[in-house]
């Protein structure tokens, strides 16, 4: 399977949260797992808002990025181009999505057709997921 990861299910590896088990599921049994280049932002800004909020000590939150730095380099990022941001435009309009879920949907349409190959599609917010099949991504199981 190829597994594309939004912002949503991407911080479910690093913070328990419902779900996490599942996904981490995904990622172990995926061939390739991807990504937009820009859930990097968005997940270090979600583990330093749920820091703030002290969710977890101040060990702990240094040990959580340090795994996440250390897991990065293992994600396919999908590069925010000027293609994928026209089409999350587009994406956005035809489907009432915010910015950074269209760049998601745009990325992981990318990853599909460079990769010539199904992409499955994991995220936790209702509206993109509906997006996502309706964009002929696969659900993963």
């Amino acid at each position: 399977m190829i597994l594309y990861l939004d912002t949503s299910s991407l911080v479910k590896l690093y913070m328990e949260e419902t779900a996490s088990a599942y996904v981490a599921g995904l990622v172990e049994s995926a061939e390739v797992t991807g990504t937009s280049l820009s859930a990097y932002a968005e997940a270090r800004a979600a583990f330093a808002r749920r820091f703030r909020e002290n969710a977890f000590s101040s060990k702990d939150y240094n040990r959580l990025r340090s795994r996440f730095e250390s897991d990065w380099k293992n994600f396919l990022s999908i590069h925010v181009t000027r293609e994928i941001v026209r089409m999350a435009g587009d994406l956005a309009e035809k489907h009432g999505l915010r910015g950074f879920d269209a760049v998601h949907l745009a990325s992981a349409v990318t990853m599909r057709e460079k990769l010539a190959s199904p992409v499955s599609f994991s995220c936790y917010d209702i509206l993109l997921q509906k997006a996502s099949l309706r964009e002929k991504l696969d659900q993963p199981l």
